[in-house]
């Protein structure tokens, strides 16, 4: 029995910030919905009872033209509705988090991520272990990792693509398409491919913009071009569409935006609609959820990739603790986000090397962020859109 006055071992959750952030991009990123030029991230802080902290992100691609969530949404989720309801318990109980929210908050998957990364994170510098340690042990030390050729222009990526190769940084590259006329977005394809030749592999993104019938030419087109995979190329309703062109062509099909958390990854592989899966934390809602949607992958004998919601390093470091503990990634990740940003906001960024990302060491995800960085590109700091871009 403990003695009067006596200090709980349980850690208490005694306050969550969040706080939004602006990085400009290096370059126009081209979407079939959007071009950014600004990424815009929401970090989640969860101070403890023992003075210990964690750090989490919640970020989309485009705004709103994405997905049904937008940075200013994520915040107030946050602050409103899950906050308070988590302020109080015991910290260490992660899954108890995850499951109370869930009960909590319909949806709004990006928001719980963030959370749940910082939970996972706090959790890990306490026990003075990894993140991926608590997933049961990383067996990666470094993966390899793509990166988005999304200029829009042939020669720029071609030139791009070509520097990457030349810099040991990149030999996977994925082309945002589904802006223009199908064999436009063909023809562009395969001068690339024909430029880089063997010495990297292409992959296309579609981002749902192509129907059914444009998906059929596309495919074809893009299967004679020598790419080897696309991605989402109908909208993520279109779950028969999927299968059709998954039994149809050799050139492999991944699904992302159909993939919203375990529940859709078992209706995505039931329905034989994807040949791969990309699996991003945010998108599943966590890291759990996420290690579900793998889960589901491997039962059902699919292709893995590690994506991205194009995540500072704080997001990509979390999601490394986790692709670390997945044995088999035959499709590689896209863990760039650090890379497309102006600057970097962690003290210590994360290392791109050799045609790989490699595992950030230390506790919880690995990440400290850089204070001075932060109280620069945080939007409450008074600064705009325009003057962040040097517009």
């Amino acid at each position: 029995m403990k003695p009067a006055g006596a200090v709980s071992e349980v850690t208490k959750i005694d306050q969550i910030e969040t706080l939004i952030l602006d990085i400009p991009t290096i370059r126009g990123h081209v979407l079939s919905m959007a071009t950014m030029r600004t990424q815009t991230a929401v970090l989640v802080r969860i101070k403890f009872a023992d003075g210990s902290e964690g750090v989490g992100e919640g970020t989309t691609i485009g705004g709103l033209s994405y997905g049904a969530e937008s940075p200013e949404s994520i915040k107030s989720a946050i602050d409103t509705y899950m906050a308070p309801a988590l302020v109080g318990r015991n910290g260490d109980d992660v899954n108890g988090a995850v499951q109370l929210v869930d009960k909590l908050v319909k949806g709004n998957r990006i928001a719980k991520a963030a959370v749940e990364i910082a939970l996972w994170d706090g959790l890990g510098k306490r026990l003075g272990v990894s993140v991926a340690q608590l997933f049961g042990g990383a067996v990666h030390e470094r993966l390899p990792v793509a990166w988005t050729l999304a200029s829009g222009n042939s020669e720029t990526d071609i030139a791009e693509a070509l520097q990457m190769i030349e810099a040991c940084r990149h030999n996977i590259f994925k082309l945002k398409i589904g802006k223009r006329d199908v064999k436009d977005d063909v023809a562009h394809v395969a001068r690339i491919k024909q430029a880089v030749g063997d010495a990297a592999s292409v992959r296309v993104d579609v981002n749902t913009a192509w129907s059914l019938q444009d998906a059929r030419w596309g495919l074809k087109g893009l299967q004679d071009a020598g790419c080897e995979l696309v991605e989402q190329p109908v909208p993520a309703r279109y779950r028969r569409a999927m299968a059709e062109l998954a039994a149809g062509y050799e050139i492999a099909v991944m699904a992302d935006e159909a993939l919203n958390g375990p529940e859709d990854a078992l209706e995505v592989a039931s329905s034989k609609a994807a040949d791969v899966f990309a699996v991003k934390v945010a998108q599943s809602g966590g890291l759990k959820r996420a290690s579900e949607v793998v889960a589901i992958a491997q039962a059902a004998g699919l292709g893995l990739y590690g994506g991205t919601m194009l995540e500072t390093g704080l997001g990509t470091a979390a999601a490394l603790q986790l692709f670390a503990t997945v044995e088999r990634l035959d499709w590689g990740t896209e863990f760039f986000g650090p890379l497309l940003l102006t600057d970097e906001i962690l003290a210590n960024p994360i290392t791109y090397r050799d045609f790989c990302v490699e595992i950030p060491k230390g506790a919880g995800i690995g990440a400290t962020l850089d204070a001075d960085k932060i109280a620069f590109f945080r939007r409450d700091g008074g600064r705009t859109l325009k003057a962040l871009a040097g517009e």
